[in-house]
């Protein structure tokens, strides 16, 4: 699954994607409707001021005492009274406005929190091609910044739209108190304002869409240049780093410049439409009030709701544009939601039985990319205990070949066969709980050295732990360092060296005790120091195992029960090394004369 190829089909669904997004707001629904409810008054309100010119108008400016319920009020006592209780009002609508911003923020975020962790949990069990084929930005765009759109911006959203509502509903109904004709020809006049938002929604989901791939490219510049500042700093390549992020930056201007040119007009044309309206009103409401239809407080409380309405029937339009917005949102997020990772259990598995016999690799053949084989018609059996030792041309699939036993990648014929069962009809963690990796470049998380050991098997004891330390030959490291096993590492634990880093792998591996190590170039970016302690860690680490061993020190290949020669794709050659030594013009003779005349001790 490409992320850059997103199409939010599913974006005008509307009744569908807030189906799916109900589970998300359920538990918080309480908070939610009581929200909602708080929005309500809050809109009606806006209503107040407009309302309260008339009888200021008309008693206050027009000295006349106001009899309200059979009591008659002084306009005096009006004059005073009506700013005070306008302030108190105000007072009161920014109590309920912090009220109403509270309930919506917390269980906005509360609703945003749910779905990342659930996109999250979907995401640490996205199989290798998923994040062969997606940058880092565009995982990070799609899994963080869509969830932030689609569910927090959506209680957001509702709310605002509620408080527009019935602030146009109260403004509309002092427009109706005040002149029911003159109240139509505003209702009207805004009504054909507000349209022009209903033209726009596929523009708003491409701009989303693209924008999203945008910021993904933004992310990934960000990323490789703080992953890889020693390799931009030694080449000087500071300018070409700057290009990407200039140009990213420039395709995000542009894309969303394109819809202000087709979404900036609808605002001068509301307001446009709507002076059309207030223009008519100003005449047709001189006419009332010289024909003595009207007050001159009516017609003030009706021009000032109607000037007040503009703005929440704009809020309006605006609100379902951004409405719109998190509709294509949430059509991305439920996009990832749906996806299924190729890498799976069947619907009906087997336990992974105690390795007795065998491994069979019978007849695979593998793919990334259709109709380009990497591997071609492989088969060989590895016995229980063997140490296999894989070596041939670069590319030619070594790495590959080792990653389709823990099914990384499924093959695209054959099988792999643990004693005759086909590893795809075992449970993933039962499968993965038999294999321990050790690669070239080893990942350690931020965190103490301990931590990084003991996720491998956070149920060993502190013996099983001073066990590997010592096995691993860790323990010269940990003496070496202020706070020993409880130090922290940076990020990719790059405070330490490499041979250090690969200590602390072989260690991870080790105490999680698994019968099948595979170690993939473990040693090959080692100085030769480095080297020779690590490959001390690595023979404790494969005693009594069954162990597949890519590009390794030359005195591991030739001690290995069997060499397998792969040359790109094919099996060419399988044999102890004195019997691939003895094969004249042999590929692996070739190799090993290669290696040892450069006296690297290493195949390449």
């Amino acid at each position: 699954m490409k992320l850059k190829n997103t199409q939010a089909a599913t974006s005008f669904d509307y009744g569908w994607l807030l189906k799916r997004i109900f589970p998300y707001i359920k538990p918080f629904m309480c908070r939610v409707i009581l929200g909602f409810l708080v929005a309500i008054p809050v809109g009606l309100l806006d209503g107040v001021v407009s309302f309260a010119l008339k009888p200021y108008m008309d008693y206050v400016v027009g000295k006349q005492n106001l009899v309200l319920f059979g009591h008659e009020i002084s306009y005096t006592v009006l004059a005073i009274s009506m700013p005070f209780a306008i302030v108190l009002f105000a007072g009161f609508q920014g109590c309920l406005r912090y009220l109403n911003s509270y309930l919506t923020d917390w269980t906005s975020l509360k609703i945003t929190n749910s779905v990342k962790i659930d996109l999250f949990k979907k995401l640490v069990y996205m199989d290798t091609s998923f994040f062969d084929e997606n940058s880092s930005g565009i995982i990070i765009s799609r899994y963080l910044s869509d969830p932030d759109t689609a569910s927090k911006g959506i209680v957001e959203q509702i709310k605002t739209f509620i408080i527009s509502l019935f602030g146009a509903f109260s403004l509309v109904a002092v427009m109706l108190y005040s002149s029911w004709k003159l109240a139509l020809v505003g209702v009207i006049v805004l009504t054909v304002a507000f349209l022009p938002v209903l033209l726009i929604r596929k523009k708003i989901k491409s701009v989303s869409n693209k924008n999203t791939v945008i910021s993904g490219d933004i992310t990934t510049t960000m990323n490789e240049t703080y992953s890889g500042n020693k390799v931009i700093t030694a080449y000087n390549i500071q300018d070409r780093q700057e290009n990407h992020f200039i140009n990213a930056i420039n395709d995000s201007f542009n894309v969303s410049i394109s819809l202000t040119k087709r979404v900036g007009w609808m605002s001068p044309l509301m307001y446009l439409i709507a002076s059309f309206g207030i223009a008519f009103v100003l005449f047709y409401g001189t006419k009332l009030i010289y024909d003595g239809s009207m007050t001159a407080g009516s017609f003030a409380s009706f021009v000032t709701s109607l000037l007040l309405l503009y703005k929440p029937v704009k809020t309006l339009g605006n609100t379902l544009t951004f409405i719109q917005n998190i509709f294509v949102a949430m059509g991305r997020v439920f996009e990832l939601f749906d996806y299924v990772p190729l890498i799976k259990d069947k619907d009906v598995t087997v336990s992974v039985p105690k390795l007795t016999n065998s491994i069979k690799f019978n007849d695979i053949s593998f793919e990334y990319t259709p109709n380009e084989p990497v591997l071609k018609h492989i088969t060989f059996d590895v016995k229980v205990g063997e140490t296999i030792a894989i070596v041939g041309n670069s590319g030619g699939g070594k790495s590959t070949l080792v990653n389709l036993i823990p099914r990384f990648y499924d093959v695209n014929d054959g099988a792999i066969l643990f004693d005759e069962i086909d590893i795809r009809n075992f449970k993933l963690n039962e499968l993965r709980d038999n294999i321990s990796f050790v690669f070239q470049d080893n990942f350690l998380f931020s965190g103490t050295i301990k931590e990084n050991i003991m996720l491998a098997s956070p149920n060993a004891t502190e013996d099983d732990l001073k066990a590997v330390i010592t096995a691993s030959h860790l323990d010269e490291v940990i003496d070496s360092l202020d706070d020993g096993i409880n130090t922290m590492l940076g990020e990719r634990g790059l405070t330490l060296s490499g041979g250090q880093r690969q200590r602390v792998a072989i260690a991870r591996a080790m105490i999680r005790n698994t019968p099948i190590i595979i170690l993939d170039e473990a040693t090959s970016a080692l100085d030769n120091e480095s080297e020779a302690v690590v490959q001390k860690a690595l023979d404790n680490l494969m005693k009594n195992k069954t162990v597949f061993v890519i590009a390794h020190r030359l005195s591991t290949i030739k001690n290995a029960d069997r060499i397998i020669v792969i040359n790109n794709g094919c099996l060419v050659e399988e044999g102890t090394h004195d019997e691939l030594m003895n094969i004249e013009n042999g590929q692996y003779k070739h190799l090993y004369e290669i290696q040892f005349n450069s006296n690297s001790g290493v195949f390449v």
